[in-house]
Parts: C-alpha cells; structure tokens; sequence
C-alpha cells in the first residue's frame, strides 16, 4: 500500500502503543482491508538527554527483523514501525533508525502555522525534520493540556494539508469506563475529530 489507510487498532493512546494478537477479534472492515500493518511507539517525555535518546534508537534498530519495512507497496504485509521521539530529538534520531526502515513522527503539533503561540511546534517544522506521523488527540493531550475536539480537529485537518499522516487517538476515561458509555465516547470523538475530513483523506488517517 502506498498509504496508511483507516486502521482502527486496539492500543491505548495513553500508554506505549500494542496491537491485538494475531487471533484477537477484529472487524469485518478490517479483515477485508489489505492495508500494512503499523507498530507504533510514543516515547511521551523520555528519555531525559539526545545520547539517551540515540542509544534508545541504535537499540531498536537492534531487535528488528525482516519482517519490519517503511511503507511500501512491493510489501504490503510487512510491519511499518514507526517511534515518536520528543520534539528536541527527532532529527538526530531519525538518522540511527532511517535504515533500519523505523518511521518517526510528531507527538503534537498546533494548529496555526506561525504566530506569538510559545512553546508550540508547527506541522511545517516538524515535516521539515522528516515526521511523516503526527498524533492527535492523544490522551494525555486531552486531559493533561486540555485540548478539547475542535483543537483536535483542526490539528487533524492541518496535518493532513501538510502531506502528513495523523494517527488519531480516541478513548473513554476511566469514570466514562464503568459508565459503561465507552462505544457513544469515542463514536462523538470519532465524528467531531474527523469533521471536514473527506474520504480521500481518511486515506492517510490511523485511528487509534
């Protein structure tokens, strides 16, 4: 596939990223989608300097076997692996995993593209780092930092103007959990999230 189609996967946004078992239940969609399979890390605010961070890379490339490849349509069911790195360390990262075929992406991004917004990162800076995934929505994001659906959507529609993949986190809290209203959560995450975004472009969205 050249793209990263819709894959709905079961992994928690809020901590490092796991799929279902091989024998796991998955939808009827999926089983009749023959789209690459993702492996995704979020690396969140660790580890605490770039040699850390450079070592952690060179260990991964380390452990992986043929099976792992970039996006390419030659081979559809190997694993792309893709690893979100802190925004200071993506650069030097990206260069220890590039031939291994690792993918990095961006853990956020704003959804303006320039401006007096301190301490933001725009989606033109973290392209021009080589990010080809950007999360949004992710729940820490959500409840640490307070980004509600519509900055989620934007941030969702920006990136994919930029050329770039975002992956999509959705989810329920713990208290909306043994409310037992989990499905009507993240269905109103899914369609406020998603507003504006056309089936063409749902093409280069990952929902996690």
């Amino acid at each position: 596939m050249k793209i990263s189609a819709t894959v709905l996967v079961s992994f928690s946004c809020a901590h490092a990223f796991t799929f279902v078992p091989n024998g796991a239940r998955r939808s009827t969609t999926l089983l009749e989608a023959k789209r690459q399979p993702i492996m995704a890390g979020n690396w969140k605010m660790n580890p605490a300097t770039m040699d850390e961070a450079l070592a952690l890379g060179t260990g991964l490339t380390k452990l992986l076997g043929e099976e792992t490849c970039p996006m390419d349509e030659d081979n559809e069911f190997c694993t792309e692996v893709v690893i979100f790195p802190p925004h200071p360390f993506v650069s030097n990262v990206k260069g220890v995993v590039d031939d291994a075929g690792i993918t990095v992406g961006a853990q956020s991004i704003f959804f303006e593209d320039s401006g007096a917004y301190t301490g933001s990162v725009a989606v033109s800076m973290v392209d021009s780092i080589g990010c080809e995934y950007v999360l949004c929505g992710h729940s820490e994001r959500r409840s640490v930092f307070g980004d509600d659906d519509e900055a989620i959507n934007r941030k969702v529609k920006k990136v994919l103007e930029a050329g770039l993949k975002p992956i999509l986190c959705i989810g329920e809290t713990k208290e909306e959990y043994d409310l037992e209203i989990k499905n009507e959560v993240c269905a109103m995450q899914l369609s406020k999230d998603l507003k504006g975004v056309t089936k063409e472009q749902m093409k280069n969205v990952v929902i996690a």
